[in-house]
C-alpha cells in the first residue's frame, strides 16, 4: 500500500470581487477578477482572451481542516437524497479542500481574469487557470443520479435571485 504524499501548492492569484459569501446555490451572472500576483508577468496570460472559458483550480480557504468529514452522507444533509461517499460530493468537506470551476470569460485587462460563473468568494487562493478546451473535456455521454438534477436547480440561477434570510 503507497502512503498519502504530502506537497505543497502555491497560489498564482486571488479572487477579488465576486461573491462574498460562501453559498450552496445562485451563483450565477455574478463578475469576479481573478487578478494574478505581481510576481507573474503580465504576457503569462497572453492569448487567454481568445477563449470563452477558464478551467480554475482554487483553494477552499474558508474551510476548516475539521470540516472534513471522511464517510458517507446525504448531500446537503437532505434525508431525501442518499448517503453516498466524501468523493462523491463537490464540496469543502472533502480531504484537500480544493474547486474546480469553468467560469465564462468576459475580458483580460492586465493581470485581471474577469469572469461569470465562479463560485469562489471574494479573498479566495487561486492555484491554477488554464483555457477551457471542450476536447479535453469528458469522452462519451455524461450522466449523472437523479437527485443531482434535484439539488443544483439553483445552482446557476443569478444571485440576485435569492430569496431573503428569514
Amino acid at each position: 500500500m503507497l502512503e498519502s504524499e504530502t506537497f505543497q501548492l502555491k497560489s498564482i492569484a486571488t479572487v477579488i470581487d465576486g461573491h462574498l459569501d460562501v453559498a450552496d446555490d445562485y451563483q450565477g451572472a455574478v463578475e469576479s477578477i481573478i487578478r494574478l500576483h505581481d510576481e507573474y508577468p503580465v504576457e503569462t496570460l497572453q492569448g487567454l482572451e481568445e477563449f470563452s472559458h477558464v478551467e480554475v483550480v482554487w483553494k477552499m480557504h474558508e474551510a476548516k481542516p475539521e470540516d472534513v468529514e471522511l464517510h458517507a452522507r446525504s448531500p446537503r444533509g437532505n434525508p431525501r437524497w442518499p448517503a453516498t461517499g466524501t468523493f462523491v460530493h463537490r464540496n469543502h468537506r472533502r480531504p484537500n479542500q480544493v474547486g474546480i470551476s469553468h467560469p465564462r470569460l468576459k475580458r483580460v485587462e492586465g493581470r485581471d481574469v474577469i469572469v461569470t460563473g465562479l463560485d469562489a468568494v471574494h479573498g479566495t487562493p487561486v492555484l491554477d487557470v488554464s483555457p477551457w478546451f471542450p476536447q479535453m473535456g469528458p469522452l462519451g455521454e455524461v450522466h449523472v443520479p437523479a437527485w443531482v438534477d434535484e439539488m443544483l436547480t439553483d445552482y446557476w440561477a443569478p444571485a440576485e435571485s435569492r430569496p431573503a434570510r428569514q
